[in-house]
């Protein structure tokens, strides 16, 4: 018996295997009596605290920590249909195949079915372990021909279990914690504490903070038009000497008005030299097929569509329509056997929306993007278009502008790089250094198929204005020059887009080098199918408000991480843990060992808190808040995780 992931894997397997096939309640029977099942994402989730102790019901500080001597799990009750629909088959079954996605969470949920049902040891041990990542038939049949033994992945699971653990201690304690601890300062409400959401609150709060406290400086850049000794004009902008540094900040900009003026008077109507000319030509290929989060960025950004919006979207176009393939991915690349089908997927590109018509006959489908690499493709692909066609009216707006920008992104792999000259002319005058730099488009190459706005808006930085053919050691006269005051801007607010951005390059808002590189690796807080729901349960929280396009903190969110611990409220608490769980995936570090310090911190964790002050909450978060955020509130289930992420 075969335990796929997710039902759209499981038919995908049923549909290599022995044919005539009999159809089941949430099971596949094929010719030779093999049977294809699957889970539905997890059917199993934590037990509440109050399964291991009916008093854990009520919130005290006295129960804190609770700490699981032995942990229990239970059945999910949206899903408990399917639960004993695979329970019974595993039961039945001589031999058992686990098929879920080949990372750690894909192997982890299988097993845990597996062992909730008490299975015997020997079947247990006996089970074997497929691990697909590529839904094309011969890549399926590949898999199937290629099982490995499924103890073999046991620290892959460990590593999975002691991540649910952890966040399950971490979430359901400082949750409790901090919602009693806001109660006694007069807040009513739930103050939910997660290892990823409470660094992406942080992030919001200090960048707001940032802004409110932002003192604008005046800066000042000095330009001078500089003629050849063939009466040619161009402009170059003066760049200062490491002497100038005392009158710079650290981003290299002139403060000194009376520095710039000195440099303006000591130039102008004098004679320089040509002290460098660089030309270069260069090529920029086409960026990659999107994975979720960086498709939406692009909707956020061209169509104002919020990260759950998006997902959501994808998500019809995947199971109703199938249109793209699965969305939740975090990968950019494709496996080599997809370039096969490159034919029938532009075919039916062109056939759904007539609007990229012309960009697939003007593809050219002999060239190969870097995309098409098994080694970089995990435990799923990137989001492309399927080979499947249908009219564009049966689609809503929203689905036609997402399935055009999936489209377009996977076309640009069959076009020419992007070709520019860059001309560069450095000249001294006077003992100052004066640069002009402009560039050129060669090739429009994949750009051809960016929507006009967005076209324009990059070309912007090309100047039309050609710098003169000029080289080392040519006389040039400075004929006039102006200085520019300029001001130093705030950051921005974020933006779903960049919100996302940041939670996915984390890392550069760290400053510890090692945290920095774990961060890195491990792809930045959340996964991309937790990090929609983790934004908006930061808004269902009232922690986090909109207005436009721009996220704010609320006066809640601000006064909640401005009461919290800094460990509890910047990234790398998550980048550690990272780095060990890692480490238990790759035998390099056992489950006991990330364990034990981590319920021994808990204990210190709880007492740090509890010395903070929690007063800027009073007053706020009145009952019908409260009563909102039950009423939000999905599930028995699905309340922990509301808490956890």
């Amino acid at each position: 018996m075969y335990i796929a992931e997710k039902p759209s894997v499981g038919r995908a397997v049923a549909d290599v295997l022995p044919k005539p096939h009999q159809k089941g309640d949430g099971f596949i029977k094929v010719a030779n009596g093999d049977v294809v099942t699957w889970c539905i994402g997890h059917l199993l989730e934590q037990a509440e605290p109050e399964a291991y102790d009916p008093e854990y019901k009520k919130w005290r500080r006295e129960h804190l920590p609770i700490i699981p001597t032995e942990w229990k799990q239970e059945v999910k009750s949206q899903t408990r249909k399917q639960f004993n629909t695979v329970k019974k088959l595993i039961k039945e079954a001589d031999q058992l195949v686990n098929m879920g996605d080949p990372d750690r969470v894909g192997q982890v949920l299988v097993d845990e079915v597996i062992n909730y049902s008490g299975v015997s040891k020997a079947k247990r041990e006996s089970t074997l372990r497929c691990l697909v990542n590529d839904m094309n038939p011969a890549a399926i049949k590949k898999a199937l021909n290629d099982l490995r033994k499924n103890t073999d992945f046991i620290p892959l699971a460990t590593s999975a279990l002691a991540r649910a653990r952890a966040d399950w201690l971490y979430g359901i304690n400082m949750t409790r914690l901090c919602t009693l601890l806001g109660q006694s300062a007069g807040y009513n409400g739930v103050l939910s504490i997660g290892r990823v959401q409470t660094p992406v609150l942080g992030l919001v709060v200090h960048r707001d903070q940032e802004i409110e406290n932002f003192v604008s400086k005046p800066f000042y850049e000095v330009f001078i038009t500089l003629q050849t000794q063939a009466g040619e004009s161009f402009i170059a902008k003066w760049k200062p000497s490491a002497a100038c540094e005392p009158y710079m900040d650290e981003e290299g900009r002139v403060l000194s008005r009376k520095l710039a003026e000195v440099v303006l008077d000591k130039v102008r109507g004098k004679n320089g030299s040509i002290k460098a000319v660089k030309r270069d030509k260069k090529k920029q290929p086409a960026p990659l097929p999107y994975n979720l989060s960086a498709l939406q960025i692009d909707a956020s950004k061209r169509f104002n569509l919020n990260a759950q919006k998006t997902l959501d979207i994808c998500q019809q176009l995947y199971e109703r329509h199938k249109l793209i393939t699965y969305p939740r991915s975090d990968c950019r690349y494709l496996p080599n056997g997809h370039y096969d089908e490159r034919k029938t997927v532009t075919q039916s590109i062109a056939k759904t929306t007539t609007t990229l018509a012309d960009a697939v006959n003007n593809a050219d489908l002999g060239l190969r993007s870097k995309a098409w690499n098994d080694s970089k493709v995990g435990a799923h692909h990137a989001i492309i278009p399927t080979s499947r066609s249908m009219p564009s009216d049966r689609l809503s707006q929203d689905e036609k502008n997402i399935y055009e920008l999936v489209a377009r992104q996977y076309l640009m792999q069959f076009y020419p790089p992007f070709e520019y000259a860059e001309h560069q002319i450095d000249s001294e005058v006077e003992g100052g250094l004066f640069i002009a730099k402009q560039k050129s488009v060669i090739s429009d190459g994949w750009k051809a198929l960016l929507p006009p706005q967005r076209s324009e808006k990059q070309d912007g930085e090309f100047l039309s204005v050609a710098l003169p053919n000029v080289k080392t050691g040519d006389s040039v006269a400075c004929t006039e020059g102006r200085l520019d005051e300029k001001r130093t801007s705030p950051p921005k607010r974020f933006t779903d887009a960049t919100l996302l951005a940041a939670m996915t390059g984390i890392a550069r808002f760290v400053s510890d080098q090692e945290i920095k590189k774990v961060l890195r690796d491990t792809d930045g807080l959340g996964t991309e199918a937790t990090r929609a729901g983790i934004i908006e349960l930061l808004f269902k929280r009232q922690f986090l408000t909109k207005k436009g396009k721009e996220i704010h903190s609320t006066e809640i969110g601000r006064q909640l991480v401005n009461s919290l611990p800094e460990r509890m409220v910047v990234p790398d608490m998550t980048a550690h843990w990272e780095s060990q769980l890692e480490a238990i995936s790759e035998k390099r570090m056992r489950y006991g060992h990330f364990m034990q310090p981590l319920t021994e911190g808990l204990r210190a964790l709880i007492g740090e808190v509890e010395s903070q002050n929690f007063s800027g909450l009073r007053g706020m978060g009145k009952k019908k808040v409260q009563r909102k955020i039950k009423s939000k509130r999905p599930s028995r289930g699905a309340k922990s995780k509301n808490l956890l992420v």
